[in-house]
């Protein structure tokens, strides 16, 4: 389970690449438009941040400081960093995810997270799909903004690292 975990955080953030990636241009990525109030370039801030947090810092002991306001607040943060953030927070998950043990996944998990506590398998399980529905957004964000139906192939199986059948 620890190893399919971070197979598909990694798969996520690699998607979160890939659709910061294909943004034709840097102002786009943090125009705000209707109905949205996170442009893409905060949501990837935002997940970068979260991960070297909840997985870099809590689990790998990476001294990770996170502000989570800056997340949010900050515009027209260049592709090239947001990109270089993305790449800090996959290398946060093979550290986070390096240093426990799959039998740590039903331990609790060392921080309560808004006031709830939780295994760690349960709160990385809550992880990966906090991460794919803000993926899901940075999606959406990209399209409406562009008027583009072009996919990042956000889902795909291959990158799960599975055995094939």
């Amino acid at each position: 389970m620890k190893e399919w975990i971070t197979n598909v955080i990694t798969r996520e953030l690699k998607a979160l690449r890939r659709e910061i990636e294909a943004y034709p241009s840097e102002d786009g990525m943090w125009e705000v438009l209707p109905g949205i109030a996170n442009p893409g370039g905060n949501l990837a801030l935002h997940l970068a941040g979260n991960i070297q947090y909840f997985l870099g810092n809590v689990l790998g002991k990476s001294g990770y400081i996170r502000n989570r306001d800056a997340e949010f607040g900050s515009r027209d943060v260049p592709r090239n960093e947001l990109l270089h953030e993305i790449d800090n927070a996959i290398a946060a998950v093979e550290a986070g995810m390096g240093k426990i043990a799959e039998s740590d996944l039903a331990r609790p998990y060392p921080e309560t997270v808004g006031g709830v506590s939780s295994t760690t398998g349960a709160f990385l399980a809550h992880f990966a799909t906090h991460l794919a529905y803000h993926l899901g957004q940075v999606d959406y964000h990209r399209r409406i903004l562009t008027g583009e139906s072009k996919t990042v192939k956000a889902m795909a199986l291959t990158e799960l690292g599975g055995k094939p059948a």
